[in-house]
């Protein structure tokens, strides 16, 4: 099921992924062969508008579609800002609600550009062009918990051979259940490590299934939280994954023609 149409297109044969540094937060910039341009979670604050900068053409002031994964700060406290200097397409979120004065300035900034709306359930595709396709793992039909990391979106993106999944904060509770029900699908080569690789996070019976090549930890340098945890980056060096964070490198790049996933520069 294609829950909406594909968008409009341009020639490209590359899928690009840009997990950006955004501090103690996600954002991830993913553009796909045809151009179109895809925002998944928008970090803590403005910074989220400067890290877009390095990654579109400042004259570039559309986004095909924004996905939150859910209402916390450190995911959706850019994205006011970016509704309100980018035209964005659709916007995609769990169902999840927050009574925070971020994610009602959120759905304001919605109701007041009149951006189409979605709820991603499992099971549904999004097309983004050029064969590659975002794919909703979880949550299902219905929110089974008033936690906002247990309803976190997670999807798993696809362009030929080449595989990401993206987890938003979810706990080891979510990550068990799918490995014990989805697992076959939850094999890529890409992760993004849930939770900016907090120990509540990352189950083995997940990883495994999982089984990246690349581990992605998107956090500040010395936050406050410790994060990533030593237990964390013990289960990733455990299965010789290698570990990429936004602590160390800033902004982490990868390039895939649909055979082999490269990392850029």
């Amino acid at each position: 099921m294609i829950f909406y149409t594909v968008f409009a297109e341009t020639k490209s044969n590359f899928l690009k992924v840009t997990f950006l540094d955004v501090g103690q937060g996600d954002a991830i910039f993913i553009e796909s062969p045809t151009g179109n341009q895809f925002l998944i979670d928008g970090g803590p604050g403005t910074s989220i508008l400067n890290a877009l900068g390095r990654v579109m053409p400042f004259y570039d002031k559309t986004i095909d579609a924004v996905l939150t994964t859910h209402p916390d700060q450190d995911h959706i406290g850019g994205i006011p800002e970016v509704l309100k200097n980018y035209t964005v397409g659709e916007y995609i979120d769990s169902g999840a609600t927050s009574s925070t004065g971020t994610f009602l300035e959120l759905k304001n900034e919605l109701a007041k550009n009149n951006t189409k709306t979605e709820i991603a359930i499992a099971g549904e595709v999004i097309d983004l062009g050029g064969g590659a396709y975002l794919k909703i793992l979880y949550p299902e039909n219905d929110l089974k918990s008033k936690d906002t990391n247990e309803n976190s979106v997670i999807a798993k993106l696809y362009y030929g051979n080449s595989t990401f999944l993206f987890t938003g904060d979810a706990p080891t509770n979510v990550e068990q259940y799918l490995a014990m029900t989805d697992g076959a699908e939850l094999d890529s080569d890409v992760l993004k490590v849930a939770h900016h690789g907090s120990r509540n996070s990352l189950s083995p019976e997940f990883l495994s299934a999982v089984s990246p090549e690349y581990s992605v930890i998107s956090a500040s340098k010395d936050n406050s939280f410790g994060h990533p945890h030593k237990e964390i980056l013990d289960f990733l060096n455990g299965i010789k994954s290698i570990i990429l964070g936004t602590y160390d490198l800033g902004d982490i790049y990868f390039v895939s023609d649909g055979q082999t996933i490269e990392i850029g520069s």
